[in-house]
C-alpha cells in the first residue's frame, strides 16, 4: 500500500507542475507511466490522470480567491463588476472545448492518446512557440488587463483551447498561444489560461467520475486523494514559478524543452517498444 501511495505522490508531483507550464502534462505522464506503474485497472487509471487535476485546479482558486470573489466585501460595487465580468469572459472561453470536447471524449481517449500523438504535438507546438516568440519580440501587447480583454477575444482564445484535446499539446500551451497571437500580455495570456481552467477541469473531472462510478475501494480512494493533494501543493509552486518568470523572459525555453521531450519520447518508445 505503501509504495502505490508514493507512487501517486509522485505522479501527482508531475501533475503540479505540468499542468501550468505549457509543456502538457500527458505527455508527461505518459512517459513516467512507463516507469511508475500504479497497480490499478485501465479503467481506474484513465480516470485518476483526470481527476487529480482537481487538486491542480484548487491551486487556482486558492491563489486567485479574491481577484475571482465577486462578493467579496473589501470590493467596490464597480470591481465587483469588473470580476464577474471576468467570469463571463471565462464562460465564454469554455464554450467551444465543452460543446466539442464532451462528444469526442471516448474518440480522443480510443484514437489519439497514444506516444506518437503526445510526441507529435510536443515538437510541433515547441516550434510555434519559439517562433511566436520570435515574431512577437518587437510587437507590444494591445491587451494589459482583463479589462481590455474583449469577449470576442475571449472566444478566440477558447478556439484555440480545442486543441489541447489533443494529447501532447498542452491545455495551457494552446491558450497561451492564442493568447499571444490575439495580442495580449504573457501575463494576461497566463491567468487566462488558469481562469479557463476551472470549468474546464471541473467539468472534465465530473465526466470521468460519473463514467467510472464511485464505487471506490479504500486503497484507490486513498491514492487519488493523496495524487490530488500533492498536485495542490505543487501546484502552488509551479504557478507562482510561471508569473515571476513571464515578467523577465518569453516562453522560448519551454519550447526548447517540448522539442526535446517530444523527441525523447519518440526514441523512448521507438527503441523499447
Amino acid at each position: 500500500m505503501f509504495q502505490e501511495l508514493l507512487k501517486a505522490a509522485l505522479l501527482g508531483i508531475v501533475e503540479g507542475i505540468t499542468e501550468w507550464l505549457p509543456i502538457s502534462s500527458t505527455g508527461h505522464m505518459i512517459l513516467v507511466e512507463e516507469f511508475i506503474r500504479l497497480k490499478a485497472s485501465p479503467e481506474f487509471m484513465e480516470m485518476f490522470r483526470v481527476v487529480i487535476q482537481l487538486g491542480a485546479i484548487m491551486a487556482v482558486v486558492l491563489l486567485y480567491f479574491h481577484k475571482l470573489n465577486p462578493l467579496s466585501p473589501s470590493k467596490s460595487l464597480q470591481q465587483k463588476k469588473d470580476t464577474m465580468s471576468i467570469w463571463y469572459k471565462v464562460i465564454i472561453g469554455m464554450l467551444p472545448a465543452a460543446l466539442i470536447g464532451i462528444p469526442l471524449d471516448d474518440w480522443l481517449d480510443a484514437h489519439l492518446y497514444n506516444y506518437q500523438t503526445v510526441a507529435v504535438t510536443l515538437i510541433l507546438y515547441g516550434v510555434l512557440f519559439i517562433v511566436i516568440e520570435n515574431r512577437n519580440r518587437r510587437r507590444r501587447a494591445r491587451i494589459e488587463n482583463f479589462k481590455e480583454l474583449s469577449y470576442k477575444t475571449a472566444l478566440m482564445i477558447g478556439v484555440f483551447q480545442v486543441l489541447s484535446l489533443i494529447p501532447g499539446t498542452s491545455r495551457s500551451g494552446a491558450t497561451i498561444l492564442g493568447g499571444i497571437l490575439l495580442g495580449t500580455s504573457r501575463s494576461i495570456a497566463a491567468e487566462y489560461s488558469f481562469f479557463l481552467s476551472i470549468p474546464v477541469m471541473f467539468g472534465a473531472s465530473a465526466l470521468k467520475l460519473v463514467k467510472f462510478g464511485f464505487d471506490f475501494t479504500g486503497e484507490e480512494l486513498m491514492i487519488l486523494l493523496v495524487g490530488m493533494v500533492v498536485a495542490f501543493v505543487v501546484s502552488i509552486l509551479a504557478i507562482r514559478f510561471l508569473m515571476g518568470y513571464i515578467k523577465r523572459n518569453d516562453f522560448k525555453v519551454f519550447g526548447w524543452y517540448r522539442i526535446v521531450l517530444g523527441i525523447l519520447v519518440l526514441g523512448y518508445f521507438l527503441l523499447f517498444h
